[in-house]
């Protein structure tokens, strides 16, 4: 055989591979509105960057007659490439062939992927639609998830992990999408559950469909294992290179800092007039945080989940900042069990990969109920204590109005090792509202009271100007100025560049950003 006669082998195991499944299963994916996993690649990935792995890989099963039908490349696509110039390396299932199940070779490659990424520091993008163990391999299938599992969880804290649900995706599947710091899913498309419709049905009798059980809107909006939804798949995948812009590739690097847009002295007379001066009076904290970061930086995580806390990624004069904030709009900014679940593993990962956090603070408390007390709302509560507390990167808070009770302890304070804390002169620091803290303090006093009504005003507003307000907190340090409030960006900037050469004791790993 001649040299030539090689490599025109060779190129035809290459077109092999690359059709997957073959042409008639790839026309099925298109016509479910899917796209195969080398065009997710392809289109994800920066034109002409990517170098594939293992492309001619096959599978070593025997049983069930599966020697007889050993594609190239055994249902998964995996390598590297560069977004915007920067490397990422990336695995993609192929639902073409063998509905993207996974084998121990499959397995094999997405864990040589995993571990160059950990090695190279480098991000993780992974492509899922998968239907899970290929059952024809039994325990190899398992053992090859527990080993992707065990990846997930060396990676996790020390590279970012991204994963993007583009199809049915269901037990195993699922679980190291799970360990994942971001999760996309596609809306109609795309569904992540352990246990189909069909064995719930049989096992516990309940009818309900592949929506309903796992699709995009319940897993943005009621469970919060999805973080963001996107009505097709190239919007999901435009969207995972958008998040990479913000974050740095490993945990020993700084964020990218982009060309400054934006004047770093402006000053926004409206966020005078946003916060209401009437202390129940919802307002929406985005229009906030919108007017204070650089323009149009704001990128909203988990924007349907837990919507009484807003989380996401923005910019100050071009460097990467994450972003805490009560929302007021929904429960009153209050903080519930979802919220602080939703909180503290934003603020983890954050602290992982040595993004400064900025907290806009206006909360009443925690929320009360049987419910919450019931589901854990105390130790779930503690979790965004402990985030906060733990965190070692540049702390900045900003508080707009109300911080109450311990849920002021909470939201980065002073007392939790906050670098810079600022209220502005609509904010009430206190134990419990005014209202409230009357209603004990005075209980007998306005039980004697002739006009209950009009002492209990009398005694709200006396408590409100000794107690309820900034400067008590200002004259004992634990803000370090009230600040009007459209000086708050130009502050903010400088304190980030003061703050950018902090540092406290940092080991190469300081921990996992665990699913808490």
């Amino acid at each position: 055989m001649t040299m030539d006669d090689e490599i025109e082998e060779l190129r035809e195991k290459k077109r092999d591979a690359e059709l997957g499944g073959g042409e008639e299963r790839i026309e099925k994916q298109h016509e479910k509105g899917k796209l195969t996993a080398r065009e997710r690649i392809e289109y994800f990935l920066d034109d002409g960057t990517f170098e594939e792995f293992d492309q001619l890989k096959t599978h070593r099963c025997t049983n069930f007659d599966m020697e007889d039908d050993q594609p190239y490349g055994d249902g998964v696509v995996t390598g590297y490439g560069e977004v915007d110039g920067r490397k990422v390396f990336v695995f993609a299932h192929d639902f073409t062939v063998f509905g993207g199940s996974l084998g121990e070779a499959f397995a094999e490659k997405v864990c040589k992927v995993m571990d160059r990424a950990i090695e190279t520091g480098a991000p993780i993008i992974g492509l899922n639609d998968s239907a899970g163990a290929r059952i024809q391999e039994g325990i190899d299938s398992l053992a090859g998830y527990a080993d992707i599992f065990h990846r997930n969880q060396k990676a996790s804290g020390v590279v970012p992990q991204i994963s993007a649900i583009m199809g049915p995706c269901a037990g195993g599947a699922v679980y190291s999408p799970a360990i994942t710091d971001f999760i996309y899913m596609v809306e109609d498309t795309s569904h992540m559950f352990i246990t189909g419709p069909d064995v719930i049905e049989t096992v516990t009798g309940e009818e309900v469909g592949f929506e309903e059980l796992g699709g995009a809107s319940t897993h943005t909006g009621e469970s919060g294992v999805a973080h963001f939804s996107a009505a097709d798949e190239k919007d999901a995948l435009d969207d995972i290179r958008y998040l990479l812009s913000y974050l740095p590739s490993n945990n020993v690097e700084d964020p990218p800092r982009v060309e400054p847009w934006d004047d770093p002295e402006r000053r926004d007379e409206k966020l005078k007039e946003i916060v209401p001066s009437e202390p129940k009076k919802p307002y929406d904290i985005v229009d906030v945080i919108d007017r204070i970061v650089d323009e149009d930086s704001f990128f909203e995580v988990a924007e349907s989940y837990a919507r009484n806390l807003v989380t996401g990624f923005g910019r100050l004069d071009g460097r990467s900042v994450g972003v805490v904030a009560n929302q007021p709009r929904v429960n009153a900014g209050t903080l519930d069990i979802d919220a602080s679940l939703k909180g503290s593993r934003f603020v983890r990962f954050c602290d992982a990969f040595n993004i400064p956090i900025v907290t806009f603070v206006d909360v009443p408390g925690f929320m009360p109920g049987t419910d919450q007390e019931h589901n854990g709302i105390i130790k779930h509560g503690a979790k965004l204590l402990y985030a906060y507390s733990e965190a070692t990167v540049p702390l900045l808070t900003v508080i707009t109005r109300k911080a109450y009770g311990g849920a002021y302890d909470v939201m980065a304070s002073k007392h939790l090792d906050a670098d810079v804390n600022y209220a502005w002169p609509t904010a009430e620091i206190a134990v419990m509202g005014p209202k409230g803290a009357v209603n004990v303090l005075y209980r007998d006093e306005l039980a004697d009271a002739d006009d209950v009504e009009a002492r209990r005003q009398q005694l709200i507003d006396e408590y409100r100007d000794a107690f309820a307000n900034p400067y008590t907190a200002a004259e004992r340090g634990f803000v370090d100025d009230v600040l009007e409030p459209q000086d708050t960006r130009p502050r903010l900037i400088n304190d980030l560049e003061m703050l950018e050469s902090k540092r406290k004791d940092q080991p190469d790993r300081k921990h996992g950003n665990i699913p808490l």
